[in-house]
């Protein structure tokens, strides 16, 4: 199963509807935002496109209820507290705006943990762990709207960029 990863998109329309094409186009099944989408609109390039979603709020969505509300217009559409632990095909998954949220036992009891805040792309393998961070899909602070793709089954990650 191959998500998609994506974090901090910060509203920026253009660059959402290109990743959820991105993701699509590499076959992707899921996306996992770790948070930061800003306005409830950020959700539409997801629902326009019937692409499942399942994100964790982060520190600069304050308007929870309202993102709450539009997500449950679109299909498959989740919205969870920080940090929020779920599984997937048999693989134990974390998604986490801010790491700092968690202790290491929490990240340990993980196969995958996905990560967002720093705006800055990176990916660690932590004993069993890997510990994915897909950078900032708005391109805002780094010049780089960046993203990644996950397949569970292998842990194979590709990080893509506009």
């Amino acid at each position: 199963m191959r998500v998609g990863l994506i974090s901090d998109t910060h509203d920026r329309l253009p660059a959402i509807r290109d990743f959820v094409k991105l993701f699509a186009d590499r076959g992707t099944s899921l996306v996992m935002h770790a948070g930061d989408y800003c306005s409830p609109f950020a959700l539409n390039p997801f629902h326009d496109a019937s692409m499942p979603l399942l994100g964790i709020f982060g520190r600069n969505d304050g308007d929870h209820e309202g993102l709450e509300a539009h997500a449950s217009l679109g299909m498959a559409t989740e919205l969870y507290e920080s940090p929020h632990s779920f599984e997937i095909s048999g693989h134990r998954i974390l998604l986490v705006h801010d790491l700092g949220e968690v202790n290491k036992r929490s990240i340990d009891s993980h196969e995958f943990v996905v990560h967002g805040l720093t705006h800055h792309q990176e990916s660690v393998k932590r004993g069993k762990t890997l510990v994915v961070n897909p950078g900032e899909a708005c391109g805002w602070l780094t010049d780089r709207c960046t993203a990644a793709v996950l397949d569970l089954e292998t842990g194979e990650l590709e990080f893509v960029s506009l």
